[in-house]
């Protein structure tokens, strides 16, 4: 049927909800469709997941299946070749772990990105030097070439904020982000002007929560949550760990986040005044 990828872009899993919808409305049960296709029910539910690839011919005899017009097959194959096309971070795929290539293609697409960090700069507002400074602490067996890598993928990365479409960030750092030394004072002086320049762009706001606010309701670690401008994504939130992540969609959980991130936001320095305050900073570094 296909190669299973554990880390599917975005493009193939708003096409694979979008199959599931049109079998839905044709009132085509996994069997039927399964038996269009001469393969088990579970590679259709899969294909539904973006589990696997989106071979053309199987989705033309799907769309067909589910009496797709024909002036609606060729533009949806047409998307289908698309998604199927590797993100540019594939080319970083010798440094970038599959459970975080569906973080970069989430992070791609969003219209809207919140994030919360209590440890470090938010990868999108970090420099160059801050950067390696991390990763060599995070890959302590890494070689000089394999940070380089590393590296370069978060610049690229950071490229989102100031190209078509742009989508807005809003992130919220504790205090400890911008006092832990990482690096020399030169690394976190350029590190604190990097921010400080960011307040310029009209999509980013920047939040710091003073230790004179107290306990907040992030404490439990950092989270990102992307919402999308196509209307078959629902918000999503990710959390990380050392050697994985997970990826929350019930709207539960996601409300629950969104709690959080409002009550940190209150208790935070405001976003008219996170400028004043890293510059006060500044003058103590």
């Amino acid at each position: 049927m296909g190669e299973a990828r554990s880390a599917p872009t975005v493009g193939q899993i708003v096409l694979g909800m979008r199959l599931r919808d049109l079998r839905e409305k044709a009132g085509v049960t996994f069997e039927e469709a399964a038996k269009a296709l001469h393969v088990n029910q579970t590679t259709v539910r899969r294909m539904e997941k973006a589990e696997v690839g989106l071979k053309l011919p199987y989705v033309e005899k799907l769309l067909r299946t589910y009496g797709v017009p024909d002036d609606e097959v060729g533009p949806f194959l047409e998307l289908a070749g698309e998604a199927n096309q590797p993100g540019w971070w594939h080319r970083f795929r010798d440094v970038l772990p599959d459970w975080f290539s569906l973080y970069v293609s989430l992070e791609g697409a969003a219209s809207l990105i919140r994030t919360y960090e209590p440890h470090f700069v938010p990868g999108l507002l970090q420099t160059a030097d801050y950067a390696r400074a991390l990763l060599r602490v995070g890959f302590p067996h890494a070689s000089e070439e394999e940070l380089d890598r590393r590296v370069e993928l978060r610049l690229e990365r950071q490229q989102l904020l100031t190209g078509p479409d742009a989508p807005r960030l809003w992130a919220i750092v504790d205090e400890t982000v911008v006092r832990r030394p990482v690096g020399d004072a030169d690394v976190m002086r350029a590190q604190i002007d990097r921010l400080i320049e960011s307040l310029e762009l009209s999509n980013v706001t920047l939040q710091i929560v003073p230790f004179s606010s107290g306990p907040h309701p992030g404490m439990f670690g950092p989270f990102h949550l992307f919402r999308f401008r196509v209307p078959e994504l629902p918000d999503v939130v990710y959390n990380e760990g050392l050697t994985s992540a997970s990826y929350l969609d019930e709207r539960a959980d996601v409300a629950a986040y969104l709690e959080a991130l409002d009550r940190m936001g209150t208790q935070a320095v405001p976003a008219p005044r996170t400028g004043a305050f890293l510059g006060d900073l500044r003058k103590e570094l």
